[in-house]
């Protein structure tokens, strides 16, 4: 079985270079690649497009990456905790196309199962349809959306084999497996990195066919955007 270990986030990322395409997983801040966030940081790779439902908080997450400029362009779903995103949104400086959440969901999906196109009523009459097909089905207007793929998926689970099959835990699942499927590369750091042959397989989340790279992640600090309690 094909040993898929490298030595770190920074080996990870090494080739990505200025004005790829990145798919980054994760939910508000729950699930997020936190290990190879911080490596692209250092690398500095600039001109970057990330597909990712939120751009992070302003001192974490994605959103350190556009404090420092290297995203070129955002397509989101859900941006609203991030001032700096909207700060270079206003001004211009970021380029963004905002998504229903399903419908980023789903074009995600269809990059990894290779379907190009489908339908959907979310965003019909509204700006998001704007320059694309529309088509009528049982009496009811549909928009054509395409699929969505990156030169790199970047996903955080919690445990992951030599082989890279992953497990994912809870609701860090999020957006993770399905873009591991959408990338010509998939990067995964893991919480625990455990040999072949020891994951369950009626318990994997994705097929270590999709992932080219793991390595176990270090020091995660897996922040709550909005905590709420009861008294």
């Amino acid at each position: 079985m094909i040993n898929k270990v490298i030595s770190g986030a920074d080996e990870a990322v090494a080739d990505i270079k200025d004005g790829a395409v990145l798919m980054l997983g994760g939910f508000g801040l729950c699930g997020i690649p936190e290990n190879s966030i911080a490596a692209l940081l250092r690398s500095g790779v600039k001109g970057l497009t990330c597909i990712s439902n939120n751009a992070g908080v302003d001192d974490f997450g994605i959103g350190l990456m556009l404090k420092t400029r290297q995203v070129r362009k955002m397509i989101s779903s859900y941006v609203g905790e991030n001032a700096e995103f909207e700060r270079q949104l206003l001004s211009g400086e970021l380029e963004v196309e905002l998504l229903p959440q399903g419908t980023l969901a789903e074009r995600i999906r269809a990059g990894g199962a290779g379907i190009p196109a489908f339908f959907t009523p979310a965003g019909v009459g509204t700006e998001v349809a704007e320059g694309k097909e529309t088509r009528v089905f049982d009496g009811k207007t549909y928009l054509m959306e395409q699929w969505l793929k990156a030169d790199f998926a970047i996903v955080k689970a919690w445990k992951g084999d030599t082989a890279g099959n992953l497990v994912f835990k809870g609701t860090a699942r999020n957006f993770n497996p399905m873009m591991a499927a959408a990338g010509k590369i998939t990067i995964a750091e893991v919480e625990e990195l455990v040999p072949a042959g020891e994951l369950d397989p009626n318990l994997v989340h994705v097929p270590g066919i999709y992932v080219q790279r793991i390595f176990q992640g270090k020091d995660y600090e897996k922040r709550i955007e909005q905590r709420t309690i009861t008294k």
